[in-house]
């Protein structure tokens, strides 16, 4: 049994005639006819009712056509899904709060557009807030957060934890703080400080970590990627996890450093996030897989 076999049944019901479903077809009347009498040896029922002056549906294919048409609408919403699936599969949206967007994600990505050429990423900066938002939305496949060590993780979305690291302080070479081994509160507060704005994890880090004092000046700014660029032009420091700094293009090139914050022992967590109920499409689910190998070997890499 073929599927062409019952589409044309269905045509010859709807327009009436063998030969106006051959016309609509594009088939000649004895090539119609042929292929529903082969479907009718097949069944064991006469499906069409032939006459001279010409062939419709029986009595017994009436009784047969609800289940053709069932199994052609069934037909046509897998094909609906296959399409769906191959538009989905063709565009993978990643939300990331631009923390490691450089020493994780740029070799991330790179793999991934090799191994699936057809395939758009999208990478999209956003706070954590709205990164989970659109996760449930399904506005993003997937999302790469940070969390501080005992924070509370979501439970409607799936966490994978990739990387785990220490706040540390971001600055010049040529700064004064790069000379000390770590740096102490008083030393910091002595320095412009490039802050995070609110809704990134940082920012609550620092804020606790200042306990109500205030640095000689501050800036504020959205996403580490920006405070790494306005370290590296002389604007002052920030503090970002170490996974952020190290490997960095700036850094690599020596234009940005880090030291250790004197007497802290808080860890930061990058986790990769992805949505419990919905089905994920086997790009985003790749991407997952890359992300996880790749953290992998930075972890190893870092020793």
């Amino acid at each position: 049994m073929r599927i062409e076999q019952l589409e044309y049944i269905a045509a010859v019901t709807r327009l009436g005639s063998l030969r106006k479903a051959a016309e609509e077809l594009h088939l000649s009347q004895p090539a119609l006819s042929e292929t529903v009498r082969n479907l009718e040896r097949e069944l064991g029922v006469d499906i069409l009712e032939r006459k001279r002056s010409g062939a419709k549906i029986s009595d017994d294919g009436r009784e047969l056509l609800p289940h053709i048409i069932g199994v052609l609408d069934s037909v046509d919403k897998l094909r609906r899904a296959a399409d769906d699936q191959l538009h989905i599969s063709r565009m993978v949206r990643l939300g990331t709060v631009n923390a490691a967007t450089v020493p994780l994600l740029v070799p991330t990505i790179r793999e991934f557009r090799a191994g699936h050429p057809a395939t758009q990423a999208e990478v999209i900066g956003a706070q954590q807030a709205e990164i989970h938002r659109s996760l449930l939305e399904g506005s993003l496949d997937l999302g790469l957060v940070n969390y501080l060590r005992g924070d509370d993780l979501p439970p409607d979305v799936h966490t994978t934890e990739l990387l785990r690291g220490r706040p540390v302080v971001c600055i010049r070479p040529d700064n004064p703080l790069a000379e000390l081994s770590e740096v102490g509160m008083s030393d910091l507060l002595s320095q412009p400080l490039i802050v995070m704005r609110s809704g990134y994890v940082m920012h609550r880090f620092v804020h606790r970590l200042l306990k109500g004092r205030e640095p000689s000046f501050s800036y504020s700014t959205d996403g580490a990627e920006m405070g790494k660029l306005m370290v590296a032009e002389g604007l002052g420091a920030t503090v970002l996890p170490d996974y952020s700094v190290m490997g960095d293009p700036l850094e690599r090139s020596g234009a940005l450093t880090c030291r250790p914050l004197a007497g802290d022992g808080t860890e930061v967590l990058m986790v990769l996030q992805r949505p419990r109920s919905a089905s994920v499409p086997k790009a985003a689910r790749d991407l997952h897989e890359i992300f996880v190998r790749r953290a992998a070997a930075h972890r190893e890499a870092r020793g």
